[in-house]
């Protein structure tokens, strides 16, 4: 069977990060067709729109999207693709790898970030001059939805600690919501778990991280959590993710566009190549996901290395380099 895949550099390191991807997926035995479409702030430019209907129909239709990045109209672009392709849970994997001058070595997280609510639901008004509010949205059917899907995560791929990060303590209602939730899912799974402030447990990450696996997260949370963890690894260049809906989903890199080495040719292609594998796991390509991912990996722990990585090579010759040892 044939899978269509959208593919949508965007700005800046997404079109050069995008096309070592695609590059390194029609390398391997998968039936791959690559549709390419375009979106962000030079197609805004361009058209008028940063995200033209074409290209929703296009990440619509397709049974994957591969997605690069944007700069200013990423809002206009990355939240209204992820409704596209029905995304309700934002997976963001931060692992250490063997060969690299990590914080804490020890750091194997997933954050399982919900995806469609919470302060990312747009609802901002001006009340009046001066004064400004935003409305945040936690739904008991949203909130359901993410705490099955991360202890199915758990479960299907061996992580022990889960853990529900919320602020309940502050934001009663929804942050309740989602905490009551999540609790209700993990007895009714018979699962273990545990709980953490937000702010608390941003503070225990970086001490230690070797005591959490999977964390269950509300949007904003999420997004901020898996940034910091970042720092533990070695940067956003490392950090995969991918936004999964019931019959499409999107895979991206977690850093953006990087204006300022774009066009360069040293960003480094990991978090996008990480990004391929997981596609390639979501569309049931279990082998050939472990084999780009084990490339990946041989690659970061000898070599070359880009810049960010404390390297001199490039985007295309780190791509090379992972080509060779497919």
């Amino acid at each position: 069977m044939t899978h269509e895949i959208a593919v949508i550099p965007g700005d800046g390191i997404g079109r050069e990060v995008t096309p070592a991807a695609v590059e390194v997926l029609e390398a391997l035995p998968v039936d791959l067709e690559f549709v390419h479409a375009e979106a962000g702030d030079a197609t805004l430019e361009e058209t008028g729109e940063a995200l033209p209907a074409e290209t929703r129909a296009v990440a619509e239709e397709a049974d994957a999207t591969l997605f690069g990045a944007v700069g200013e109209t990423a809002a206009d672009v990355i939240l209204p693709l992820r409704e596209v392709v029905g995304s309700f849970a934002n997976v963001r994997p931060a692992r250490a790898y063997p060969g690299l001058d990590a914080v804490k070595p020890e750091t194997d997280l997933v954050f399982i970030r919900e995806n469609t609510e919470g302060v990312y639901s747009g609802i901002e008004s001006e009340i009046t001059e001066g004064v400004r509010t935003l409305t945040r949205v936690v739904t008991e059917e949203a909130s359901r939805e993410i705490a099955e899907y991360g202890f199915r995560y758990a479960q299907r791929n061996g992580y022990d600690d889960v853990t529900v990060a919320h602020k309940a303590n502050v934001m009663r209602e929804t942050d309740g919501l989602f905490l009551e939730t999540a609790e209700r899912v993990a007895e009714e799974r018979d699962a273990d778990y545990d709980t953490a402030l937000m702010d608390a447990l941003a503070m225990h990450l970086i001490i230690h991280p070797e005591d959490y696996g999977v964390v269950v997260c509300p949007n904003l949370a999420g997004d901020m959590l898996s940034d910091l963890a970042a720092g533990l690894v070695g940067g956003l260049g490392l950090l995969p993710s991918a936004n999964i809906g019931h019959e499409n989903a999107l895979f991206e890199p977690v850093h953006g566009s990087a204006p300022d080495i774009a066009g360069q040719g040293v960003a480094n292609p990991a978090a996008m190549l990480f990004s391929a594998a997981m596609l390639l796991e979501h569309l049931e390509y279990p082998d050939e996901a472990a084999r780009l991912r084990e490339a990946v990996e041989a690659t970061l722990a000898e070599g070359p290395h880009t810049p960010d990585l404390g390297g001199d090579a490039g985007t295309e010759d780190v791509t090379a380099a992972v080509l060779d040892r497919l």
